[in-house]
């Protein structure tokens, strides 16, 4: 078997069902197989799996065991020579896997392949290519310093700067949202240290994968959706965690230092201040809704629901109606049919569209409702259609 993919899940259900539809028909021309690894979810996702998805290898653990040993209970009975260890916040094109895997099998030191990663408004994920974190590397990202100076490799290590978001190249550390890499080699290194705190298991997997020789690469040639709020919302928690995770990494893979741990605290500090100095965000009324679709009873559903005409466009590609949007600045939520537009479009449509007046849900095939996210750093919302 070439590819098996592994998605653990806790209590997302509607973008689990999105995410395992994407995978599905990414792996429609690969020897693979998903599987699902459930922590104790309370929102009836097992039973959604087994009801839609009943093909799918299901492990339902009876409580929340991490994301490092959920993982691992996956990796441990998958039978592909690669593994995928995949968010199920997230949402793959349909031939995501085809061209990582050949990628991967061109590069004769390949580690962890990463891709690009764009957020439920389209805008680039800057967390898909990192440095390995030391104590100035940490602080330059923790105090923000890697946006005033992007171009300085003195700030920029932390992000990976010196290789373009659509750019193809070797980096240190990949996000464990999306990780490709040979079974083998995520054996031999121990898989994810379960003894991990939150957000250092990914950098610490990346990294003793680099200690075997082998090199980690971004590679820019496919895009996939993270909808990041779903699992992380930037608070004082967020930054508390993030410390400790630093902590965590630097005391397993150098040693103890004073001066790293100044360094975090200076920089929660700086963030924290950041933070308060912020204006409230704004709430954005929407002031018409578009679907794309082909289907007239979706149309009647949701103008119903809504209490809205929706304008109505049979081809993706169609934006008569978003240009003039744009200029009269008005705000508009397009409603993506996915049983009409390939996962790959709609992806490629976000990242077009992006940072204009537009909010994006996707409609999923065999599904009855819309799902998406205006920002990476709020949770998703799930319009149901009755």
């Amino acid at each position: 078997m070439q590819l098996s993919v592994i998605i653990l899940n806790y209590n997302v259900r509607y973008f689990l069902e999105q995410c395992v539809l994407s995978v599905q028909k990414a792996l429609q021309h690969i020897d693979g197989e998903i599987i699902v690894v459930d922590n104790a979810s309370p929102d009836n996702s097992c039973q959604m799996m087994r009801e839609r998805f009943p093909d799918v290898t299901l492990i339902a653990n009876k409580d929340n065991l991490g994301f490092p040993k959920g993982n691992n209970i996956g990796v441990a009975i998958a039978k592909g020579k690669y593994v995928c260890i995949l968010n199920p916040d997230t949402v793959v094109a349909e031939d995501t896997f085809e061209k990582v895997l050949a990628f991967a099998e061109k590069q004769p030191d390949s580690g962890i392949i990463g891709c690009k990663l764009i957020d439920g408004t389209g805008n680039f994920l800057p967390e898909c290519k990192r440095g390995v974190p030391t104590p100035w590397v940490a602080f330059t990202k923790i105090a923000g310093l890697y946006k005033i100076f992007p171009a300085s490799k003195y700030f920029n290590k932390y992000y990976a700067q010196h290789i373009a978001e659509n750019e193809t190249g070797k980096v240190d550390i990949l996000v464990g949202a999306f990780m490709v890499l040979e079974r083998k080699l995520y054996l031999e290194v121990g898989g994810f240290d379960e003894d991990c705190f939150m957000y250092s298991d990914d950098i610490d997997l990346s990294y003793l994968v680099l200690k075997t020789g082998k090199s980690n690469y971004y590679f820019h040639d496919t895009t996939v959706i993270h909808y990041k709020g779903e699992s992380t919302v930037k608070d004082g928690t967020y930054m508390k965690r993030f410390r400790e995770a630093m902590q965590f990494f630097y005391k397993k893979h150098f040693r103890t230092s004073l001066f790293f741990d100044v360094f975090m605290r200076l920089g929660t500090f700086a963030f924290a201040t950041f933070k308060k100095n912020q204006s409230k965000k704004t709430v954005r009324n929407i002031a018409e809704y578009a679907l794309i679709s082909t289907s007239e009873s979706l149309k009647n559903k949701l103008e119903k629901q809504l209490q809205k005409k929706l304008s109505v466009h049979n081809d993706i590609n169609e934006n008569a109606l978003f240009s003039q949007a744009v200029s009269d600045k008005k705000q508009i939520e397009i409603l993506l049919d996915n049983t009409g537009v390939r996962f790959k479009d709609i992806i490629a449509f976000l990242e077009e569209n992006k940072n204009k007046s537009f909010t994006f849900k996707i409609i999923p095939a065999g599904t009855s409702y819309a799902i998406g996210s205006n920002s990476s750093n709020d949770r998703g919302e799930i319009i149901e259609i009755v």
